[in-house]
C-alpha cells in the first residue's frame, strides 16, 4: 500500500498527541507528521503552506477542545481556503456529545468523527480508506 506523504495532528493534550503520533508511525502508512497545539497555529501554518504552493497534508486529525482556537474555529476558517487537492479531516475528540456530532454534519464530517483514545487498528483503517 502506498504511504501518505504528510499527516497532520492538531492536538493540545500531550498524552493523546503522543498516542496518536505513535500509532501513525507504527501504522507504516505515513511518511511525515506535522503537529500543531491549537486550531489557530494549525490554520496559520497550513494557510502559509498553501500560499507558498507547498504540499499540504493528506489527512488532518483534529481535536475539538483546545485553547486559542478550538477545532470548530479551525474548520470555520480552514474550509474557506480554496484548496483544490483533497484534504481528509477527521475529528478526533473525547467529546461524545450529540451537539458536537450535529455540528460535525455541517462540515460533512459526521462519518469522520472518532472518539479518543484511538487505537492502532482504527488509525490503520482510516489511513487505508484515503486515496493517495
Amino acid at each position: 500500500m502506498k504511504k501518505i506523504d504528510i499527516a497532520c495532528i492538531v492536538e493540545d493534550d500531550p498524552t493523546h498527541l503522543f498516542i496518536t503520533k505513535k500509532y501513525l508511525e507504527l501504522s507504516g502508512l505515513v511518511e511525515s507528521i506535522m503537529v500543531y497545539k491549537n486550531g489557530k497555529e494549525a490554520y496559520d501554518k497550513l494557510k502559509a503552506i498553501f500560499i507558498s504552493s507547498q504540499k499540504l497534508p493528506k489527512i488532518i486529525l483534529l481535536d475539538l477542545n483546545m485553547p486559542v482556537w478550538d477545532g470548530w474555529q479551525f474548520l470555520e476558517n480552514f474550509t474557506k481556503i480554496p484548496i483544490e487537492s483533497k484534504v481528509h479531516i477527521y475529528i478526533l475528540t473525547s467529546s461524545d456529545s450529540e451537539e458536537d456530532k450535529i455540528q460535525a454534519k455541517k462540515y460533512n464530517l459526521n462519518s469522520n468523527y472518532l472518539i479518543k483514545p484511538i487505537g492502532l487498528s482504527e488509525i490503520k483503517m482510516v489511513l487505508a480508506g484515503i486515496e493517495h
